[in-house]
């Protein structure tokens, strides 16, 4: 319950209406365009949550089609909601869908109902509370519009063009479309039992039975997602605006040192009196590696997608192990921008060698030179490390989640 600065405070039930097919974003495996991904979410799940957390919204209806339940079911499943949101299965045509979310209705104590596309994800807070302020103000329906603002033109079925029409007093109009609930229940009552099915929006039904409908101003960014453009568009704009998903993840790796002819560090191989322990080549600094990328994106370790039982991969170059993980990073969307690895040896030295090290690391990864940085010191003599009986790395990988897979 909100009172808006006026007389009457308003009650507001919410429809979305989310049953269309939307054939003009094409088919898609995610399904009907309400539930395609923009900004990393559901377009139906942007609407829901402006609404949500409007103040004077007192009971949210979904309107779906039937065959969407589990569509629906699965986009919703991390809202949480302090206001009620129910679901009912809409009709065969849009007003058919209003109004059995108008209906539904009916019991909730609402008096005030606003109907809205499912697909005008990009409405405000603004908005809503212009046209609660001219329903608390007395008005019977109000409806939000912009003025249009090309030029506009009518043609024959050949393509000519036959007139220009004046823009003067011509508005695009928009959703929700908000009424006193009793009036615009009524109206769809009426025009259902009428045969009425040509109405193209909830004003329009209003305005046949000569209730009056207010315009206000409308917001320019409240565009209806239609077809497949409108939605890389709407995914564009919200995931440049959204706060980077940044990770980083840490490995650490430790490998035995035993007699041997030289060590292997970042796919480079150091001549040496001693050579490391470990069932692949032992490079120490790729394990470590490996494992911060995995866990940037949760998915386990070196030993679950390489285990050290499986005789496969006796021998085998580390490289293999890094570029798996890299790739496993971008098959979730990530973006890796950094690697750093830190050796920590008594012997052999690294300096010499760091440069391979990098230029290795960035052919592994497929990044830039400058993004991969190997260091090196000692353990000052402390230690398994500094008694050289093995050499420890530790790894940081920075990853930006966000993108497309690829």
């Amino acid at each position: 319950m909100l009172q808006m600065h006026t007389k009457q405070p308003i009650s507001a039930g919410i429809v979305v209406v989310a049953a269309g097919r939307g054939e003009r974003a094409g088919s898609h495996e995610e399904g009907p365009k309400q539930y395609r991904m923009i900004g990393g979410k559901p377009v139906i799940v942007h609407t829901l949550e402006n609404f949500m957390t409007w103040e004077a919204a007192t009971h949210i209806v979904v309107v779906i089609h039937p065959d969407d339940e589990a569509l629906f079911a699965r986009a919703s499943r991390h809202i949480i909601s302090a206001t009620p949101i129910d679901t009912v299965h809409g009709g065969a045509t849009r007003q058919q869908s209003v109004l059995a979310g108008l209906r539904h209705l009916r019991d909730k104590g609402v008096s005030h109902v606003l109907i809205h596309d499912a697909v005008r994800p990009f409405f405000d807070h603004q908005l809503l509370d212009r046209i609660a302020d001219r329903l608390s103000g007395g008005a019977t329906a109000v409806l939000p519009a912009v003025p249009v603002a090309d030029t506009l033109k009518r043609a024959g079925s050949d393509g000519t063009v036959l007139k220009t029409i004046s823009r003067d007093q011509l508005y695009a109009a928009q959703t929700p479309q908000s009424f006193d609930f009793a009036a615009i229940l009524e109206a769809h009552e009426k025009a259902a039992a009428s045969g009425r099915t040509d109405f193209t929006d909830d004003a329009s039904i209003a305005e046949w039975l000569s209730i009056p409908v207010t315009i206000v101003e409308g917001a320019p960014a409240n565009v209806k997602l239609t077809v497949r453009s409108d939605i890389a568009m709407a995914d564009d704009k919200l995931s440049n605006a959204r706060i980077p998903d940044v990770r980083t993840g840490n490995g650490y790796d430790v490998h035995q040192l035993e007699p041997g002819d030289g060590v292997t560090l970042c796919g480079v191989f150091i001549p040496h009196d001693q050579k490391l322990k470990g069932h692949s080549d032992a490079d120490v600094a790729l394990h470590a590696l490996t494992d911060a990328l995995l866990a940037t994106c949760g998915a386990g370790d070196i030993g679950d997608h390489f285990p050290p039982s499986d005789p496969q991969w006796k021998g085998a170059p580390s490289r293999i192990f890094i570029e798996h993980a890299a790739k496993i990073v971008r098959h979730h969307g990530g973006t890796i921008t950094n690697a750093d690895i830190s050796l920590i040896a008594e012997a052999p030295r690294v300096g010499p060698h760091r440069e391979a090290m990098r230029a290795n690391l960035s052919e592994f990864l497929g990044i830039d030179v400058e993004r991969c940085s190997v260091k090196a010191t000692t353990n000052e003599k402390i230690g398994f490390v500094g008694r050289r009986e093995g050499i420890a790395a530790i790894a940081t990988a920075t990853v930006v989640y966000g993108g497309k897979k690829r």
